[in-house]
């Protein structure tokens, strides 16, 4: 079918029975390309109603296949609230946790890992970055002796909203890492010139955040008719389509749209369920949605 490609080299899993899964470069491990992120939306404290929303979201989450959750100590208290929400078979379906080290002191490091997991009361986390690049030198040091010790499987850094993209390309090109989270969306797409070939280059994944720039991009598109290409990739909203462009691109492994509603995440875990658009397709949805 023009326009559209049923699985890149670069992907496994992509048809409407299951979840879109992509590999970890530097294992292989498959991964599903629709993460859940956590900043905010997980920051609710003790609020009795609001924890039993939250199983609700995670419910909905693993029981469409999800596997990516992403947090940090900055996003208040998400970690807790994951550690009081997260269903206790969640690492048998599927878990791939995955939080930062949030600490402008090098040597606090350790302690601030420890404290992260004692709140998510996991064991070990999947992938452990250092959290928009602060004193990411020392911490980065941290994370590979830890990797190495069999403490933490992959490590990473982050930024988002676009920043410290040459400080983040110095450290691609120089540093063992396995992951790298960079904001990546139909609208932001600066990652497209240097990062995301980079990333290929080097072999290392591609958490995409802010996918919907906080509800900006679904808001921007809210009622507005979906164009043909829709069907061809098998979205029937919006914010299908915004994480399909995401999750196409042969460079992103993952995308993490953040949601309180079990409803929203059922919608986003219905997203790359269908043929994935191919370039020149991707350029059209790019274009259609910069119309809008």
């Amino acid at each position: 079918m023009p326009g559209v490609v049923a699985a890149a080299p670069a992907v496994a899993g992509a048809s409407a029975r299951g979840p879109l899964t992509k590999p970890i470069p530097s294992s292989g491990e498959p991964l599903p390309a629709i993460g859940m992120g956590t900043w905010i939306t997980f920051n609710v404290g003790d609020d009795a109603a609001a924890l039993a929303a939250r199983r609700d979201v995670l419910a909905a989450f693993f029981g469409a296949g999800g596997g990516m959750i992403d947090a940090s100590p900055m996003y208040g208290s998400a970690e807790a609230v994951l550690g009081a929400t997260l269903p206790a078979d969640a690492t048998q379906r599927g878990l791939f946790a995955a939080t930062k080290v949030w600490t402008g002191d090098g040597d606090a490091g350790p302690a601030d890992i420890a404290q992260s997991r004692r709140l998510w009361q996991l064991p070990r986390f999947d992938l452990l970055q250092v959290h928009n690049l602060l004193a990411w030198e020392a911490h980065l040091e941290t994370l590979k002796a830890m990797r190495a010790a069999g403490q933490v499987r992959y490590i990473g850094v982050t930024t988002s909203h676009g920043r410290r993209h040459r400080l983040l390309e110095r450290v691609m090109a120089h540093e063992p890492i396995d992951f790298v989270q960079l904001t990546y969306n139909i609208a932001d797409r600066a990652a497209e010139t240097r990062l995301l070939p980079l990333a290929r280059e080097r072999g290392i994944a591609v958490i995409a955040n802010r996918p919907y720039r906080r509800g900006a991009l679904p808001e921007r598109a809210a009622g507005k008719p979906l164009p043909g290409w829709a069907k061809e990739i098998g979205c029937e909203t919006w914010p299908q389509a915004l994480l399909t462009f995401i999750v196409s691109h042969p460079a992103v492994t993952c995308a993490i749209p953040a949601t309180s509603r079990a409803d929203h995440m059922l919608e986003n875990m219905a997203a790359a369920r269908g043929p994935l658009p191919d370039a020149a397709l991707r350029r059209r949805m790019a274009a259609d949605f910069a119309k809008l």
